[in-house]
């Protein structure tokens, strides 16, 4: 069993491997589904609707490609359609706006999101020297006042280009699969870090590469391809548990479909304006479909 800490109470699983003879020098931590239960992008789905930054036409579409995003996983093709059609929605939307709706609402929306367990953990990291770093495919705009909710000073999120104040329409970096990677390894080279000595949490296949390069991966909450690897290759995994919301029952359901249609992979929601939009629509979709499903 590894010496790194582990949520208070027995995990759902737990995989057994050589003890760690020191503590991690710093933790990577996914955001969503590993730090807060469900999207991020989601969990604003409502509120950026509601200040008018999208239209119904824009929630609609949104809703057809998070449920494509839904039922077939978090593909490359599928991520780079919602990444293309993300900044082409989002272009022109004023950046101050879009900081001060987050700013207003971040508790009302997220607060209630936040992993009980993973808070334990990381006090417990932070009690043993480590650093936290969060890493997240959602955008910068909405990553980062979530890590100074959590008290996390270091981060990485997915940036747009910005032009006059207003989102440009292109992608400086993208944070996900390998650009999770690669951010663990530029912020190892800046602060000395070495990653054999760091460890990192997530629940998505997609994060493989993230969870290769430190020297201790765990995976929380993972999609079954995930959990697969895990077990194969003897990474512990972790459940992370909360009262169950409306959105939490929606992912329940969400994943039942999955299983029963052969789907791998846990949908992976990039943080982007478009997926913000779908939260609504997507609800009522999913749900129908897990009507019809059960029918069957």
């Amino acid at each position: 069993m590894s010496a790194f800490p582990t949520p208070a109470g027995p995990p759902a699983e737990q995989a057994s491997g050589a003890p760690a003879a020191e503590p991690p020098q710093a933790v990577f931590l996914d955001l969503d589904n590993t730090l807060i239960a469900g999207s991020s992008a989601l969990a604003f789905a409502r509120t950026f609707a509601r200040h008018g930054l999208v239209d119904r036409a824009t929630v609609a579409r949104g809703a057809w490609a998070q449920l494509l995003l839904v039922l077939s996983g978090a593909d490359a093709a599928t991520m780079d359609t919602l990444r293309r059609r993300m900044t082409l929605v989002s272009t022109g939307w004023e950046v101050s706006r879009v900081r001060e709706i987050v700013a207003a609402t971040l508790q009302e929306v997220v607060g209630p999101l936040v992993y009980p367990e993973a808070v334990r953990m990381i006090e417990r990291y932070r009690e043993q020297g480590a650093e936290i770093v969060l890493l997240s495919a959602s955008g910068l705009e909405v990553v980062e006042p979530i890590a100074g909710l959590i008290g996390i000073e270091r981060f990485r999120a997915s940036t747009m280009r910005v032009e006059d104040g207003r989102y440009a329409g292109e992608l400086e970096f993208y944070c996900y699969g390998e650009g999770k990677a690669r951010a663990a390894r530029e912020i190892a080279a800046e602060t000395g870090l070495d990653l054999a000595r760091c460890a990192a949490y997530t629940d998505s296949v997609t994060d493989l590469p993230l969870l290769e390069v430190v020297g201790h991966p765990y995976v929380v909450n993972p999609d079954r391809e995930l959990r697969a690897i895990a077990r194969e290759r003897g990474w512990p995994v972790l459940a992370f548990v909360r009262a169950a919301s409306r959105r939490d029952r929606l992912f329940r359901l969400r994943d039942a479909v999955s299983d029963r249609i052969g789907v791998d992979a846990r949908t992976r929601t990039a943080a982007t304006p478009v997926v913000l939009a779908a939260g609504g629509v997507v609800a009522a979709v999913a749900a129908g479909v897990v009507a019809w499903r059960r029918t069957r």
